[in-house]
């Protein structure tokens, strides 16, 4: 089959991208995308994918959305046998392109579950726009004929919203990629800058722990700038921030020599980054949200915390700091589960 992948851009590679890449190299696909930064993508290890950009557009937030998801709209791609979209600006070209599938990472969080988070009189003025937005999603979503997520939290936003099913094949990682070595004097953070991972609650909890040592991985896109410089502002000595880091044998190095990983993303779709720090053989200590209940098992691959705040956090750092390399094992086996290989072949079976 002649396969062809639909996602939104490339010029910031988080975990759908990742995901739409090892999707693209497994089937042969050409992924049709607007921006591309080249120069990520090979250092994520993807330099082989192939990518024809249907244009360039913006890169201020809702005007680089907004014309995202015009030039899908108006897109025709032919010759191809299957169409596979991966992102929710991408999906208003399904119109144009049948037989099709979604690889729904989440319904768009800010309109439907985040929607009312933001407060303030210009989000007030959004609320009219993102009604008529929610309209028009749905629409494009109603024109999938399969559907699959990334996580059983993603299928239950998608009923909730879309009052559709989906079949659940998580998102993959390349577990060969990861190794284990023994652990240096610091904690990890991995994660893009955005007030919904709650980052703060991270480099508040580690203000409380002299002892400790946080490295914190991830950028801010122009929106969030103010925010992670008030962050920066507000941290203390013992936390590093090494910003974006986009060469996979960087962020593997850090991996591996990390005492742990800590998430606390407000109920997360899925979260790759767990999988990555158990594939390295560390535990995760991850808010009881989400797609993290998914992936850790608690007191076996790390800990899940139901009130996260920073003196709950404080404490069960200090706690899983005695004894890191007793969670291993246990990590190694569980991010197994999550490999790639598996992934690709569950994609195949819902292809055929």
């Amino acid at each position: 089959m002649k396969i062809a992948i639909f996602h939104d851009y490339f010029d910031e590679i988080g975990g759908a991208e990742l995901t739409m890449m090892y999707l693209a190299r497994a089937l042969n696909a050409t992924i049709f995308t607007t921006n591309i930064d080249r120069e990520k993508v090979a250092k994520a290890g993807f330099s082989d994918v192939k990518f024809k950009s249907i244009g360039s557009v913006p890169k201020i937030k809702h005007l680089k959305q907004l014309c995202t998801e015009i030039k899908f709209f108006f897109l025709k791609v032919k010759g191809y046998d299957y169409h596979i979209f991966g992102s929710s600006f991408s999906i208003y070209a399904a119109r144009n392109h049948y037989p099709n599938l979604w690889f729904c990472f989440s319904p768009l969080r800010g309109l439907y579950d985040l929607r009312y988070d933001k407060k303030g009189f210009f989000e007030a003025l959004k609320q009219p726009f993102k009604s008529i937005h929610i309209l028009f999603d749905k629409v494009a979503v109603h024109r999938m004929q399969s559907l699959v997520c990334n996580s059983q939290n993603t299928r239950k936003r998608i009923k909730k919203y879309y009052h559709l099913d989906a079949k659940v094949i998580h998102s993959p990682v390349d577990t060969s990629e990861f190794k284990n070595k023994k652990s240096e004097n610091y904690w990890l953070s991995v994660s893009r800058i955005d007030p919904y991972k709650r980052i703060e609650l991270v480099t508040k909890a580690f203000g409380k722990l002299s002892n400790e040592k946080l490295v914190v991985v991830g950028g801010a896109i122009s929106d969030y700038k103010k925010y992670f410089e008030k962050i920066k502002k507000e941290s203390t000595k013992n936390i590093e921030f090494k910003g974006a880091i986009y060469n996979r044998k960087e962020l593997v190095e850090l991996y591996s020599k990390c005492k742990g990983l800590i998430v606390v993303a407000k109920s997360e779709d899925f979260g790759k980054t767990p999988i990555e720090a158990m594939a390295s053989g560390k535990p995760v200590i991850a808010a009881n949200e989400g797609g993290y209940k998914e992936t850790i098992i608690d007191s076996v691959t790390g800990k899940l915390i139901d009130d996260v705040n920073p003196d709950n956090l404080a404490r069960t750092i200090r706690e899983t700091s005695k004894k890191t390399d007793k969670y291993k094992e246990a990590c190694l086996k569980q991010a197994k589960k999550f490999d790639v290989r598996i992934f690709v072949e569950k994609m195949k079976q819902e292809l055929k």
